[in-house]
């Protein structure tokens, strides 16, 4: 099956995790369940800490904050294995996310070299 990034973008949650709606957070425990269930496999992903805490390098030069300056930031990310774009969109229409949305992307493949 293909590999596939998805990125989650959110607001964040005002006061941290720590005050997120219950059915947000259960519904982040149900996922993995559901993918499964869909015929998709996550194999590995990362939840990153709040926008604010970032620092963003342009040309050089250091600045505090994210890269894109959005009420909506990268909340987290993980690697999907699925048949086909359409079916890793399904599966990604069922990600629990907060006042926001996440993006599909297929991963590159390299070619194989030719062989000499």
């Amino acid at each position: 099956m293909a590999q596939y990034a998805v990125f989650i973008y959110e607001a964040e949650i005002p006061g941290g995790w720590e005050n997120a709606p219950a059915e947000l957070l259960a519904a982040h425990e149900a996922f993995p369940g559901k993918v499964e269930e869909l015929g998709g496999k996550i194999l590995n992903g990362l939840a990153l800490q709040p926008a604010g805490t970032a620092k963003t390098v342009r040309a050089g030069a250091v600045t505090d904050g994210p890269f894109a300056d959005s009420k909506q930031s990268l909340g987290g990310t993980f690697v999907l294995e699925a048949k086909d774009i359409e079916h890793a969109t399904e599966i990604a229409k069922v990600v629990p996310v907060h006042d926001g949305g996440v993006e599909v992307r297929p991963l590159f493949e390299a070619p194989e070299a030719p062989a000499a």
